[in-house]
């Protein structure tokens, strides 16, 4: 643990940034979905690794990343717009938001406390979740195309501090990726790791290096 003390509720906070993937929605199992699609369609062996790090990168890095890693002919753009076009399938009504998230979400905003979204999902796949509604749960909404950088890099979680008006010091990320939460970190927030159901999430890890650890949503409030 880092040493930062962060209480969840009543929040010790007035800003707080919150990742989509694993950390609100168990969904890597529709991502993994998306990359077995995508390497068989080029006759490639699906690889484990790279859908790890396909999750840190987001988008168009992880385009360039595959492009590169495989000596793929495909464009960038063409590959970023088919990850949209499967991802946004499989969300439109699979994805909902785990046990307790919503509500936590909400008794913060009626505390007053200023919300993000920090997610490398672009807003075309936000869009299309029929039982999720994030641009009414959030003050502010960024995605990997807003920065130019991945989550091994805290620019994602300084842009959303930013438009939320808030100093990096003020903030508290919710994270469930390893890079996230270290880069967060470094970035001078406060980090708060969440266990989800990704068996390739390194939870040791992630203990050591966030300044909370939670299993889940459903005791933060204390009911």
């Amino acid at each position: 643990m880092s040493g930062r003390s962060v209480t969840l509720w009543p929040p010790s906070f007035g800003a707080a940034i919150f990742d989509f993937d694993g950390t609100l929605a168990e969904t890597w199992h529709l991502w993994r979905r998306v990359d077995e699609i995508f390497f068989a369609t080029r006759g490639l062996e699906f690889d484990e690794s790279a859908s790890t790090i396909l999750a840190t990168l987001g988008f168009a890095e992880g385009a360039r990343w595959c492009v590169e890693t495989y000596r793929l002919r495909d464009e960038v753009q063409d590959i970023v717009d088919e990850w949209n076009r499967l991802g946004a399938a499989l969300y439109e009504t699979s994805v909902e938001l785990r046990p307790g998230a919503e509500g936590y979400l909400r008794a913060l905003r009626d505390r007053g406390v200023r919300l993000a979204l920090a997610t490398t999902n672009n807003p075309q796949v936000l869009r299309a979740m029929q039982h999720v509604d994030v641009y009414g749960l959030f003050d502010e909404v960024v995605c990997g195309v807003d920065v130019a950088r991945g989550k091994d890099h805290p620019d994602i979680y300084l842009e959303a501090a930013r438009r939320l008006g808030a100093a990096p010091a003020g903030c508290v990320v919710f994270e469930d990726i390893l890079p996230g939460v270290l880069s967060a970190r470094g970035a001078g927030m406060t980090t708060v790791a969440v266990r989800c159901d990704d068996p390739r999430q390194p939870a040791t890890e992630l203990r050591r290096g966030a300044d909370l650890w939670i299993d889940g949503w459903e005791h933060v409030l204390g009911a």
